[in-house]
């Protein structure tokens, strides 16, 4: 049976498989030794694609160890030197020299140390009790524990940056856990994210790369959907290491900057408030009952102060601004009840409505528009 609801986008992920694989080991890490084997049985492995979001997924529980990292890579030479020339550029061209530092799921310490090495002020968070006594046994700051909530509490946060290499595909909820480190991110956080690279086990019909311990099977793109979802912006995102690994670097989403949005609000209020004090006695309307001039007369808290509302749609007239409670009425009621200025908020048909005023009423009464950068006669 197929999980309920997709890993990333949460949505259901059906029942069609994608593959199927039967008689496969139950678990990466477990090698069964001559006392076990006679209990060692496959398991069925399930894989689906979400028709909504795309990602490759397995429809099978979690192995028991995946909150714990474990690195063979750790015993290549290779890996190591690669590692070393990988987190240097990584430091040197973010600025993270004297930074803080977080590695997600650090295991043995086997790249905490490397980036302790390159400058950084290095900090682990790790599962397994004995791998992080083993990183306080070599003098790494590490401590037992697995990011999985939102508002997940990292000792020593907020930290400038973060990594997490080859350890997401195992977790069986990546929002929370993304969510959680960005929860202990600096505003300007950025991030080190690796995953298998999917793109070349299809390209290359790597079909043996599926394994129980592997949750997600995560391409350029359902990687990157998956970081943007959970509050990162996407840097750049390569293939790494032969091809194997998909390597991004992200940067913690900042809120949108709307403190212009005050600015240009308070600039406006004078700017009415001018208009008020030297038309309103003889009488001001507004042209045009569409969102923009709703929520301008409301914010601007212009009820009392407007005479009506004119909107040359009819299913408009004879009703009422929301909140305001402004008349809207027809443009002829420009003719029985005349006022001494009309303020034209109709977004990009305010030209075409001024000029209308000018050939249907002549001087009769001021135009004004409501333009992006305040009120403008015309």
């Amino acid at each position: 049976m197929s999980r309920a609801l997709c890993r990333m986008c949460s949505l259901p992920l059906g029942s069609e498989r994608l593959l199927h694989f039967g008689n496969m080991p139950k678990a990466a890490q477990f090698l069964p030794n001559a006392d076990s084997l006679a209990q060692d049985a496959g398991v069925d492995l399930d894989i689906y694609q979400c028709a909504a979001c795309g990602l490759v997924q397995t429809g099978n529980a979690p192995v028991p160890y995946y909150k714990e990292v474990v690195r063979a890579a750790a015993f290549s030479a290779e890996m190591k030197e690669f590692r070393h020339e990988q987190f240097a550029a990584f430091v040197r061209k973010h600025g993270l020299l004297g930074k803080k530092l977080l590695e997600v799921g650090c295991g043995r310490g086997e790249y905490l140390s490397l980036f302790q090495e390159e400058g950084v002020d290095a900090y682990g968070i790790e599962y397994a009790e004995p791998s992080v006594a083993h990183c306080m046994a070599q003098g790494l700051n590490a401590a037992c524990g697995f990011i999985d909530s939102a508002d997940y509490a990292v000792p020593h946060a907020p930290f400038d940056a973060f990594a997490v290499l080859s350890f997401l595909e195992h977790w069986p909820d990546p929002n929370a856990g993304l969510r959680g480190i960005a929860h202990n991110l600096s505003d300007d956080g950025i991030g080190l994210v690796e995953v298998p690279n999917f793109d070349m086990i299809l390209n290359k019909n790597l079909f043996a790369e599926f394994i129980s311990d592997h949750l997600c099977y995560f391409t350029r793109d359902t990687l990157q959907t998956l970081l943007r979802l959970n509050g990162f912006e996407v840097i750049e995102c390569n293939e790494v290491w032969h091809g194997y690994i998909l390597s991004a670097v992200v940067r913690k989403r900042k809120p949108c900057d709307v403190s212009a949005f005050a600015v240009s609000r308070l600039k406006l209020q004078h700017e009415f408030r001018d208009v008020i004090r030297q038309h309103g006695a003889q009488g001001i309307a507004i042209w045009g009952a569409g969102h923009q001039a709703l929520a301008m007369i409301a914010l601007l808290e212009l009820a009392g102060e407007i005479d009506y509302v004119v909107d040359s749609a009819p299913f408009k007239q004879n009703r009422f601004t929301p909140a305001s409670h402004i008349p809207i009425v027809a443009p002829e009621r420009l003719n029985t009840h005349p006022v001494a200025l009309i303020i034209v908020m109709a977004a990009s048909y305010s030209d075409e409505v001024a000029r209308y005023i000018r050939r249907e009423w002549g001087n009769s009464m001021r135009v004004a528009i409501l333009r992006e950068d305040g009120l403008q006669l015309v």
